[in-house]
């Protein structure tokens, strides 16, 4: 994670690949900085293994192994999310657009398909030795790429980068434990490294933060998650059509496409509602805003997976509950809508109406679980009248966006 302070060796950015130069930090402030075509084939990339993910937690689910899916589907999902947000952050203040830089991202992106060939034996067998050395393949390429930061700068800034290198190091040695620990502990030994890794940003930066540019960050996650919701859009629509190829009936089918269709709709139109950038000040409200983004990411690729299982459900090729697999749709749904009210949206609220349409909108969408076959449809209908009422309080208070 990266700070908008800028340093004072702070460059303008790079265009497009040349010979090798110095690794240093771009501006905070420079003009007209958009992701670049490398950044938005690295997200694509990083979408096959988020898929990987979530038609495992589909097949988990259906079996009746909702608590072992749900364990397994947020460990994978953190070590995507996680090497995907390092290299985000560095890119943001370091991207020379160079050829080793160039070759060393898409290592990076053949680290994230070996971790997403992984997947599935990480799920049926608790073997993490194929994510792992996925995983490892991503995390030592970008240290190589804080190696370079850290040879072409001096001073504070050149410490950071080698705490960066220090930490990310000993984090991939203690990942070991995961592959060799015996199945029982492995869970403990996840927890013990996700804090182990979360805490090297702050360590890293607690002197001298890195250069990051607020509104390439923003971007950046507005990008990666209208990719993940198309991914959700995607399963449900192979879920619908492996559904037909047993049963013609569209009966049962209908309002399940048709409410998942608004939850996705509708989750798009609320997280982009607000300039998210405009929070991103300092590293406190970054760190904050960039690890609370692990929650938007998995809930919005659980919701297509929960799609899928509502659909299995329906023409009755899973062994759960129609509440269960009604669940699976809307819990993740009343997650996403939950959190990016806790991350942005409510900081452009006005007035307790405004302040309250995300919180109970969401806990609308818990209670609808209970509504049977209807239920992925009714979460729809609340989804999409939160937009409605978001959008009228907008217009018939203070000229703020917010919904």
């Amino acid at each position: 994670m990266t700070s908008t302070s800028a340093s004072p060796s702070a460059s303008a950015g790079s265009g497009g690949s040349g010979p090798v130069r110095p690794m240093r930090a771009r501006r905070p402030d420079e003009a007209h900085r958009a992701a670049t075509p490398l950044e938005l084939f690295f997200d694509l990339c990083f979408v096959v293994a988020v898929s990987q993910a979530g038609a495992q937690l589909v097949h988990a689910i259906a079996e009746g192994h909702t608590a072992e899916g749900v364990r397994s589907y947020a460990m994978v999902f953190f070590a995507i999310w996680w090497a995907w947000m390092n290299f985000t952050w560095f890119a943001s203040a370091y991207d020379t657009d160079d050829v080793p830089y160039r070759v060393v991202t898409l290592i990076q992106i053949a680290g994230v398909l070996v971790l997403a060939a992984g997947v599935s034996r990480a799920f049926l067998q608790q073997d993490w030795m194929v994510v792992y050395i996925g995983y490892v393949m991503m995390r030592l390429a970008l240290l190589t790429q804080w190696l370079r930061a850290a040879a072409s700068t001096r001073g504070a800034e050149r410490r950071t980068a080698l705490r960066y290198v220090v930490g990310i190091a000993l984090c991939q040695i203690g990942w070991v434990g995961l592959v060799v620990a015996p199945p029982g502990l492995r869970q403990w030994v996840f927890l013990v490294m996700v804090i182990a890794e979360m805490a090297v940003p702050p360590i890293a930066e607690r002197t001298m933060a890195t250069s990051w540019h607020a509104h390439h960050i923003a971007e950046r996650y507005g990008l990666f998650t209208i990719i993940v919701l198309g991914e959700t859009i995607l399963a449900a629509t192979v879920g619908g059509r492996s559904a037909l190829e047993v049963s013609p009936e569209l009966g049962d089918l209908l309002p399940i496409a048709a409410g998942g269709l608004l939850i996705v709709f509708a989750a798009w139109w609320i997280y982009f509602a607000v300039p998210a950038h405009s929070r991103l000040v300092s590293n406190r409200e970054s760190f904050v805003w960039g690890y609370g983004h692990y929650v938007i990411f998995a809930s919005a690729a659980a919701i297509g997976a929960g799609l899928e299982v509502a659909i299995e459900t329906a023409i009755h090729k899973s062994h759960i509950s129609t509440t269960a697999a009604a669940a699976s749709v809307t819990v993740p749904t009343a997650a996403f809508l939950l959190t990016v009210w806790l991350l942005h949206a409510r900081h452009f609220k006005r007035g307790p109406l405004q302040q309250l349409t995300l919180p109970v909108s969401a806990l609308a969408i818990l209670a609808c679980t209970f509504a049977g076959e209807w239920a992925v449809l009714a979460a729809g209908l609340v989804a999409t009248a939160t937009v409605a009422v978001g959008e009228t309080l907008v217009h018939r208070g203070p000229a703020h966006r917010t919904t």
